[in-house]
């Protein structure tokens, strides 16, 4: 498959997924609001609600994450490599040179965010400028402005208000039953009690769904940012030789928080999994020996 194919697929995967998902937060709504009685009158003040976090972490989420990671101000002779390279790549992406933060930490790990390519941040451990080579490098740095690039950072936003709503959603949906807020108009029908009844079990399980959509378009914009990478330096191999070496690094990164753990290049924690397929339903990134393969088939 050439860079361009998995880039288009990668793009056309997340547009569905995404699509599915503002469809699925709509059903909730439904379902619920009328379980309860009151239509989808109170489903907009669960958006309103969400939209306003997410503005908030939109803004100022670099700011915030940056404070949770302890990371400092990139020094130009300190940090020559990640300087140089992020400068040498940002000219060929076009993108204008974001701002440069460095985590004092020997685990190898960078992420990158910022609400678009003006206001981008992208950081880096000392231990990934120090143990990669050169070309590794620069394979990880180009996956990390892809990120910037491609607007993931705001697609995510988005998903975070989407995830919020469904959870607002359920919490309402469960307050409102415990305190008898919902409305019995529809039970002289019969059917008033089996839309509660639906609305239970759709306010316990669909958080979880929604997370899980979250993190498989996470995993995607991942996919899309490796084949990025490979399409600004030419030289997908950098970035697959990086990934190895990232993949043996049993160090975990102090700094990393559950909050924050999705924005890395690799999952910062190096948990071992106690099933491989549950719990890879909740990983924030693709199996690194599949992101191996791939970069290498192009």
């Amino acid at each position: 498959m050439s860079i361009s194919s998995q880039i288009r697929s990668n793009v056309q995967k997340t547009y569905f997924m995404m699509a599915f998902f503002v469809v699925f937060v709509v059903l909730v709504g439904y379902v619920l609001g009328n379980a309860l009685g009151y239509g989808n009158s109170w489903m907009l003040g669960a958006v309103l609600f969400s939209v306003i976090s997410s503005f908030i972490s939109y803004y100022w989420g670099d700011k915030i994450v940056l404070a949770m990671s302890g990371a400092r101000p990139a020094d130009r002779r300190r940090d020559f490599d990640l300087y140089t390279v992020t400068e040498n790549l940002c000219i060929a992406a076009g993108l204008p040179k974001p701002k440069l933060y460095v985590i004092d930490d020997t685990a190898m790990n960078a992420f990158a965010t910022g609400r678009d390519p003006e206001h981008a941040v992208v950081c880096a451990t000392t231990g990934i400028v120090q143990k990669l080579e050169r070309r590794e490098l620069e394979g990880v740095i180009a996956h990390e402005l892809s990120h910037v690039k491609n607007f993931d950072i705001r697609l995510m936003a988005v998903v975070a208000v989407l995830v919020g709503t469904v959870a607002f959603l359920a919490d309402m949906f469960m307050r409102s039953l415990w305190w008898g807020g919902h409305r019995d108009r529809d039970n002289e029908k019969g059917t008033g009690q089996l839309m509660i009844a639906v609305g239970i079990v759709l306010a316990i399980v669909t958080p979880l769904i929604a997370q899980i959509i979250k993190l498989a378009i996470s995993r995607k914009r991942e996919l899309l940012a490796d084949a990025s990478a490979a399409n600004l330096t030419r030289y997908p191999e950098g970035l697959a030789r990086a990934l190895e070496k990232l993949s043996k690094d049993k160090e975990v990164l102090e700094a990393a928080t559950n909050a924050t753990a999705h924005l890395y290049i690799t999952n910062p924690f190096k948990g071992k999994q106690f099933s491989a397929w549950f719990s890879g339903l909740f990983n924030t990134h693709p199996p690194i020996d599949e992101r191996i393969k791939i970069l290498r088939a192009l």
